[in-house]
């Protein structure tokens, strides 16, 4: 009987004690954020979704490299002769065509570890972090500014150029076969021994 009502005890108090939180905070001015309406200030090196400005990309792939989850891919292609793919921000020359520059932020995790080796600084964290959806392949971003058409295209011209210059490699490395003149052949007749000439005159008869 004893053990009976310290355990209706126990409960009572144990409720008491977790009612008393409850009944602290009623008397509290409230601190919840009425999200979305009202967002907190974030810090100033807040790490989100990244962001790549395609103009001063140079195709590197040192961001690719860095990342530790392969969570970037990048595809290039060298550009022509005469192409003009243009100047960076900081004056650098590009020499590659960017035909697929994609960032999986369902792989990602924000380390930012491929910010700090980009030469050019094109690649950047942002304040961005609303970008949930309900389709995981919708997380796979693309970033390059080239349309399907003319990232094709630049493939195909940069295959021709190939063709061409090796065709002109294998033709310059061709052996030339030095012509053999032809030998004249001088037809040497044989030598006829004619008799010598008489010292009679055959015009003149002897006279006896």
């Amino acid at each position: 009987m004893k053990e009976y009502f310290s355990n209706i005890w126990t409960s009572l108090a144990t409720i008491a004690i977790g009612m008393k939180v409850t009944f602290k905070h009623m008397f509290v001015p409230a601190v919840t954020i009425q999200y979305p309406d009202v967002r907190l200030e974030l810090p100033e090196r807040e790490r989100n979704r990244l962001y790549v400005n395609m103009d001063d990309c140079i195709g590197c792939d040192q961001c690719s490299r860095a990342c530790p989850v392969s969570c970037i891919e990048i595809e290039t292609v060298k550009g022509l002769p005469t192409d003009d793919i243009g100047k960076t921000s900081n004056g650098k020359k590009k020499a590659l065509w960017v035909t697929k520059f994609n960032i999986d932020f369902a792989k990602c995790c924000y380390c930012q570890l491929c910010v700090f080796p980009c030469p050019t600084e094109c690649i950047y964290m942002t304040d961005v972090f609303e970008f949930s959806e309900f389709e995981r392949n919708n997380l796979v971003y693309d970033f390059v500014t080239l349309t399907p058409e003319e990232r094709e295209q630049k493939k195909i011209n940069y295959q021709k150029f190939e063709a061409e210059k090796a065709a002109e490699k294998a033709a310059a490395k061709k052996p030339v076969t030095p012509t053999v003149p032809t030998e004249v052949k001088t037809e040497i007749k044989p030598k006829v021994d004619t008799p010598p000439p008489s010292s009679d005159n055959p015009g003149e008869s002897k006279v006896s």
